[in-house]
């Protein structure tokens, strides 16, 4: 297509193949996933932490795990976690639709991006935070490798799970198990409001924030450079914006979850008393740097998915 003539900024749901679209997506999450784990090891692991009793920073953390366990280290919780696959294909599903259901009540762009994050956040996190609470589990497990400190009270291991000489398969059963005997099915569900207030307004303003930017942007770039570019800098930025307004809330999530603190209430006290305005900034980089290489490779992966998908009729007015 030429430079100078108009272009389909947002390829809607109704004008996507949706045989290639799903096979196509759930592949490329599971890339992304792989390739960014490490990333969600180590800011769980500095999120848990008491103060900076174990590691001083992210490099620190990531260094300190590999020299203490190599990658199996960095992949800690990987397999049970890869079930978010999963519930990205009704995250997806979700906001595609509801966007599609707002789109014919002419709701504008960023409204349609802001209430179809939330919801496709809910249906998600309902499906995904029992896998959540198994898989941070196993990411804290040995955490510092025998160093002082660990979680608060030195716990690095509260379930009492025996993972030294066992599989991760093996590791991943007991953890279930043991969560099922203290808690009951409820335990699975630890933290789920707080994964609600953390990950639905999350979700609802990366979207309408992805959307904000990348109208910004076109309106600076020139018509020569990539559009995909632009929305991958877009999703980025959006990434960073709400990744600095709701950590506090993730951190939370994060503590009650590998804890089994009693409530939000309980889990803000504490980490006021550990932590005081540091709170804030608490494995800050960690998730910034998570976030950013997220954001750019899923919406590298969701748009380009989204381009080879079009359907026929539309493919002269996409822009690379």
């Amino acid at each position: 297509m030429e430079s100078g003539e108009a272009f389909i900024k947002t390829i809607e749901w109704d004008m996507m193949d949706k045989k290639k679209f799903f096979p196509l997506s759930m592949l490329s999450s599971f890339s992304v996933r792989c390739a960014l784990f490490p990333l969600t090891v180590i800011k769980t692991q500095l999120q848990v932490q008491y103060k900076n009793d174990v590691y001083k920073g992210m490099i620190d953390a990531g260094v300190k795990i590999y020299r203490h366990e190599g990658v199996p280290g960095l992949y800690r919780g990987f397999w049970i976690s890869s079930v978010q696959i999963v519930s990205g294909v009704f995250y997806i599903s979700t906001y595609e639709g509801v966007r599609h259901l707002l789109n014919q009540y002419g709701a504008n762009q960023r409204t349609k991006s802001l209430v179809a994050g939330g919801a496709a956040s809910l249906v998600g996190q309902t499906i995904i935070v029992p896998f959540d609470v198994i898989s941070q589990h196993a990411m804290v497990l040995g955490m510092g490798g025998g160093a002082a400190g660990g979680l608060k009270g030195g716990s690095c291991n509260p379930l009492g799970i025996d993972f030294e000489r066992s599989s991760r398969m093996r590791i991943t059963m007991d953890i279930a198990r043991e969560v099922m005997r203290r808690d009951g099915f409820k335990g699975f569900y630890r933290g789920y409001v707080a994964s609600l207030m953390a990950y639905v307004p999350n979700s609802a303003m990366w979207w309408a924030f992805y959307h904000l930017y990348q109208d910004e942007l076109l309106k600076v770039c020139p018509p020569w450079v990539s559009h995909l570019l632009v929305q991958c800098v877009a999703g980025s930025l959006g990434g960073f914006t709400t990744t600095v307004i709701t950590n506090p809330l993730d951190i939370v999530r994060a503590r009650l979850q590998v804890q089994r603190l009693d409530s939000m209430q309980v889990a803000f006290r504490e980490l006021w008393h550990e932590e005081h305005f540091h709170m804030f900034f608490k494995g800050l980089t960690a998730r910034l740097v998570q976030s950013a290489a997220f954001s750019f490779s899923i919406i590298l992966g969701y748009e380009t998915i989204k381009r080879v998908s079009v359907n026929e009729q539309y493919r002269h007015l996409i822009k690379w």
